[in-house]
């Protein structure tokens, strides 16, 4: 694990976001909306969030950090049977929140992949990719992902 014990507090932020394309019975499912475990996309959002509460468990050497927001939308593209999710994290610490940022986006595809499967299992996941990181020594850093409703608009 890196010392960062010497570097100053900082508010950091990272956003990421990725998708789960669906194949037609998978995407007909998601549109029904009540699945048999209840409903997709609030479940979706409570995997993103454990997603990146657990960053630190999940990735060696990653330092735990007490996060202080994370907000998460979804978005249906109904023309490509893709759904996506967007995690952003917010904190005051001495390392960015790239890694929960991302770990969040793909807890909750893999429970939307969860609550979907008993309709069918042609579904691929991804791709993921961190659209921005704010704070720490690089400052902003920024990249896009093709086909992302938020690439640009962060």
């Amino acid at each position: 694990m890196v010392d960062v014990s010497r570097k100053a507090p900082t508010r950091r932020r990272a956003v990421a976001a990725g998708c789960l394309i669906l194949g037609e019975t998978e995407a007909r499912a998601l549109e029904a909306g009540a699945l048999p475990k209840g409903d997709p996309w609030n479940l979706a959002r409570i995997g993103a969030v454990n997603g990146v509460k657990l960053a630190s468990d999940l990735i060696p050497l990653a330092h735990p950090l007490s996060v202080d927001g994370i907000n998460v939308e979804h978005y249906w593209d109904q023309g490509t049977s893709t759904a996506w999710l967007k995690v952003e994290v917010s904190v005051e610490a001495r390392t960015g929140v790239e890694m929960e940022a991302i770990a969040g986006v793909c807890g909750g595809l893999i429970v939307l992949y969860d609550m979907l499967k008993a309709a069918g299992q042609n579904m691929a996941l991804g791709p993921v990719r961190l659209l921005l990181k704010e704070g720490g020594r690089r400052g902003i850093v920024t990249n896009s992902l093709p086909g992302c409703p938020w690439s640009g608009s962060l």
